[in-house]
């Protein structure tokens, strides 16, 4: 049954704060007061207003309880029901208008319940307006109910005095057992969300992560809505405990309940038709349209959902986007892409830069009694067409996976990998450093799009996008010794020999002189490695005498690029530097790779309360951002000598001068090779077969010689040389 109250109509509008609820000496406007702010000017109906606005329809319980401004034109307020006290701004004559809808300034045909409203605002057929702080200029217009209740908490994982702890919203990110649960805020950025979804056995920092939350918001009841100056509401169904920033534009929503939706000029927020939205936050700048479902979610700044998108209990990093598919219990880094129907995506760390094609199901099944299976992805995440994968599995930065169902759980540890699962001779096939050797273009025009997208005006942390960084060049050091591992055990193995009395060094160092000596003797040979695939059926590797010297060749070009950008200008200074570089693992917070070291050091802190408060720890971060350069380029430098055998003391001139020349050549063959992994688009004749002739294909793809990324690749090449002619005249 129903349970309806029945109370004296003398009560509505009023007690929004219960008695026992009241600080001792505050009325029940004290907390609506202060969010109002220093307001001055408003003063009491005269009779004369009175009688006009009872001539044009309007009632109140009390005309005592409403204030005005100076300004205040009664003759444009009509066919309005007030209750409680109402505090009404200008109204002049005049109209607003937005996107060709005109409507006229002031309040028609609506029930008002305790709201106050700023500068000639625009108010037409809302039928229950209530306990809303409403900015100058706003336009509300054809809604059926927007209301805020007094526990109301914007989205945030809080809960208000008097409060049971069951009431309280946490996100489940990452798996679906809720045992990497966060709660919510506003703020909350994606190297929050990383923090402390991991470190789950760490009691301390966990509970720290809460207070860090409780301490941001107040627990007192009473907090009203709030519309930002500017905003557009039209043709909305229910909107309930939302607070809105400035410029913001909804319309046509179903239902929003239990959000904070942050606009504002230069950020603005838009949610459009068939929308329903519960218990989430949303960032500057966001757009969700067309029938999204969301419910408990959090999406950065500058996101968005479209076209019937389902995203629940997950959280959406900044510039990306999300269309038509389901995306659950997944903590998503920005600049991921994912937009076709029949794409799912389920229980995952996905680190960002990434792409879903139709019909990729990432996390399709569990091999465990309960649904609590995860996946890992690193940056540059791309699960081909009709790709499905199991939990648990790990994948390295940039894998590209081929379509096909993949039965076990899977650890790819080779960054740039294409992974393939080929049926015919029921093989896992991993062939890395494919997007060197097949798709430079795409690669490099991901890398470069990103940055040029980013459309952050709060860039408190730092993301990364070069596809040579820290992250991608430990994967790359880190895969070496596997391959030369794999290669030697095949070559023993092709010559009828056993690897059991042979040590692990006199594997590393066979393998490596295999392939740096021997490329041609290595590409005869069939390369299986373990681990890589839970089942009994062979792992391969393919093309490894390319791979290989393509990865040490890389790990040099980062690191020479790396000590042009810093601007070190002299061999005596990169030896001092060569002296004190170190390099070690690093981690993925949030899109900001920070050294495995430095986020135990911020573990550390926190917990000691050296870190206090979530604007604290934002505040690290951006410190963090401006140490960042200086310690890639000491991770380049360290690399740098580390894939060659190096220490600081058997570091020449002459081998740095061989590196400069050698990072040259690897950037023209990176050039080149962009040039033409696009050039074969326009030589493949199944893909100009469609057009009548090579003009009119180049009208509807452009020329290849136009295209204004591959002559950019060219121009940063000249570029180059000029850098490493340079500094080479220097030494």
């Amino acid at each position: 049954m129903n349970h309806i109250q029945k109370k004296p109509l003398s009560q509505l509008g009023y007690q929004f704060i219960d008695e026992t609820s009241l600080p001792k000496g505050k009325d029940e406007y004290y907390l609506r007061n202060e969010q109002w702010g220093k307001r001055n000017g408003y003063r009491k109906l005269n009779a004369l207003e009175i009688e006009t606005l009872v001539q044009n329809d309007n009632t109140s319980d009390d005309w005592n309880q409403i204030f005005v401004a100076n300004e205040f034109d009664a003759r444009l307020v009509k066919h309005c029901h007030f209750f409680g006290m109402v505090r009404i701004g200008k109204l002049e004559p005049y109209f607003l208008e937005f996107h060709n809808l005109r409507l006229p300034v002031g309040l028609y045909n609506s029930t008002i319940c305790a709201c106050d409203f700023g500068d000639n605002v625009v108010v037409h057929n809302v039928n229950f307006l209530s306990h809303y702080i409403i900015g100058n200029e706003v336009i509300i217009a054809n809604v059926n109910e927007m209301a805020t209740t007094d526990h109301s908490k914007f989205g945030n994982g809080i809960i208000k005095e008097g409060e049971p702890e069951n009431v309280r919203i946490w996100l489940e990110l990452c798996n679906e057992n809720g045992g990497r649960s966060v709660m919510p805020f506003d703020g909350m950025l994606p190297g929050d969300a990383y923090l402390w979804t991991r470190n789950r056995d760490d009691d301390a920092l966990q509970a720290k992560f809460k207070a860090f939350t409780e301490k941001q918001f107040d627990k007192k009841r009473g907090y009203y809505g709030v519309v930002g100056d500017r905003s557009v509401i039209k043709n909305c169904k229910i909107i309930k405990d939302v607070t809105i920033g400035s410029d913001a534009y909804l319309k046509g929503a179903n239902k929003l309940k239990n959000l904070t939706i942050n606009s504002m000029a230069g950020a603005a927020s838009q949610i459009g038709e068939g929308c329903e939205l519960v218990n989430g936050i949303i960032g500057y700048g966001c757009r969700v349209f067309y029938g999204v479902k969301a419910v408990r979610f959090v999406m950065a700044s500058h996101s968005q959902l479209k076209y019937g998108a389902r995203l629940i209990n997950s959280y959406l990093g900044n510039n990306a986007t999300i269309s038509c598919c389901e995306v659950l219990n997944s903590l998503i880094f920005p600049a991921h892409e994912q937009h076709h129907n029949n794409s799912f995506l389920c229980a995952a760390l996905i680190m960002g830069q990434s792409n879903m094609a139709a019909g990729a199901t990432i996390g399709s099944n569990h091999n465990s009694r309960g649904a609590d299976g995860e996946i890992i992805a690193g940056r540059g995440f791309w699960p081909g067409l009709c790709v499905s994968l199991k939990h648990n599995s790990k994948f390295a930065s940039f894998a590209l996976i081929a379509k096909g169902t993949y039965m076990q759980e899977l650890h790819i540890p080779i960054p740039f990998s294409l992974i393939l699962n080929s049926e015919h001779d029921n093989t896992l096939k991993i062939m890395p450093g494919y997007w060197f050797l097949h798709n430079m273009y795409a690669l490099a025009r991901n890398s470069w799009k990103y940055v040029d997208r980013d459309k952050r005006t709060d860039k408190t942390q730092l993301i990364e996008y070069d596809y040579l960084a820290p992250d991608s060049v430990e994967e790359i050091l880190a895969s070496l010794p596997i391959m030369e591992i794999a290669t030697a055990q095949a070559w023993y193995a092709a010559q009828g020999q056993s690897t059991d009395a042979l040590s692990e060094n006199e594997l590393l160092q066979k393998g490596k002189a295999l392939l740096l000596q021997q490329p041609e003797e290595v590409a005869k040979l069939t390369i299986l490695v373990h681990g890589m695939e839970n089942s009994q059926r062979k792992a391969q590797l393919l093309k490894v005498q390319q791979a290989y010297p393509l990865f040490r060749e890389l790990v040099v070009l980062y690191g020479i690029r790396n000590i042009l950008a810093q601007g070190i200008d002299s061999f005596a200074a990169l030896q001092s530097l060569a002296k004190t570089a170190k390099r070690g693992p690093w981690i993925n917070v949030g899109g900001q790779l920070m050294k495995a070291s430095t986020v135990d050091d911020l573990k550390t802190k926190i917990k000691k309360g050296k870190i206090s408060s979530w604007p604290q720890l934002h505040e690290t971060y951006e410190q963090l951002g401006q140490q960042y350069a200086q310690e890639k380029l000491e991770h380049a430098v360290a690399s740098l000598l580390y894939v060659q055998g190096l220490s600081a003391r058997t570091f020449t001139a002459e081998r740095f001068q061989q590196n400069l020349e050698q990072s040259v050549t690897t950037m023209s063959w990176i050039t080149e090779g962009i040039y033409r992994s696009r050039e074969k688009d326009y030589q493949n004749p199944y893909r100009s077969m469609t057009y009548e002739n090579k003009a009119d294909m180049e009208a509807v793809v452009g020329k290849l010689e136009d295209n204004s990324f591959i002559q950019q690749t060219i121009s940063e090449l000249k570029q180059y040389k000029k850098q490493v002619k340079a500094l080479s005249t220097k030494l």
